[in-house]
């Protein structure tokens, strides 16, 4: 299960988008130097920290601040939600409707029995994208919010002797493609193919916790 990960404002290079909207990578940078390297974390139900996605309503990429996990009857659910298996999206594609993108440069998992977090990046801490589920959700006081959850699949072999399952990374070569096709189970069958070829691009180092450190995330 992914519970945390890292937006760090020295990102250099990328893979996010094809065509990255400088728009976008500005205000990637801005939102992160605001949040001043603290780790991003599910929306809480009083202290809302809303965090960056890249959702596509019309013609191009956009970033909006939304709620991860998801809001059921004005409460946040009593189901897991904050992350959503590709097998069962596989099985009712329908959960993949709406769809977006989830910015970041590592994510966080603890290692067990040993209780040691350990650190996901890509390259030496690229800018990447994991690939998320969106709908609407209304907060108890009447705010709508877009909520997001992370979709996760099985971690390939290098990986999963640290942890059994990692984000779905959507590379620049699919992801207009994430945010426009039409629903079905092709779009998720052709995501996880696309994930798999930044497999050997993922790196993982053990670390003291997933708060924040020297290394800003």
């Amino acid at each position: 299960m992914c519970a945390s990960y890292g937006l760090d404002p020295r990102f250099t290079d990328t893979e996010l988008l094809d065509a990255a909207d400088e728009a976008v990578l500005d205000g990637l940078r801005t939102w992160a130097e605001r949040n001043a390297g603290e780790t991003l974390r599910p929306t809480g139900k009083n202290l809302r920290n809303l965090n960056p996605l890249i959702v596509q309503p019309e013609s191009s990429p956009v970033l909006e601040p939304a709620w991860w996990g998801f809001l059921v009857g004005g409460e946040p659910a009593k189901f897991p939600s904050i992350n959503t298996r590709s097998e069962r999206l596989q099985d009712k594609p329908g959960g993949a409707k709406a769809r977006a993108i989830v910015p970041a440069t590592s994510w966080f998992e603890m290692q067990k029995p040993s209780r040691q977090w350990h650190e996901f990046l890509v390259d030496d801490g690229a800018l990447f994208g994991m690939a998320a589920v969106t709908q609407r959700g209304k907060a108890a006081d009447g705010t709508w919010f877009t909520c997001y959850s992370i979709v996760m699949r099985p971690a390939p072999e290098h990986l999963a002797g640290v942890h059994d399952r990692m984000p779905v990374l959507i590379p620049t070569s699919f992801a207009d493609e994430w945010l426009t096709a039409d629903t079905g189970r092709e779009v998720v069958d052709d995501a996880l193919l696309a994930a798999a070829d930044l497999d050997a691009r993922v790196r993982v180092k053990p670390r003291g916790d997933d708060k924040r450190t020297d290394r800003l995330f």
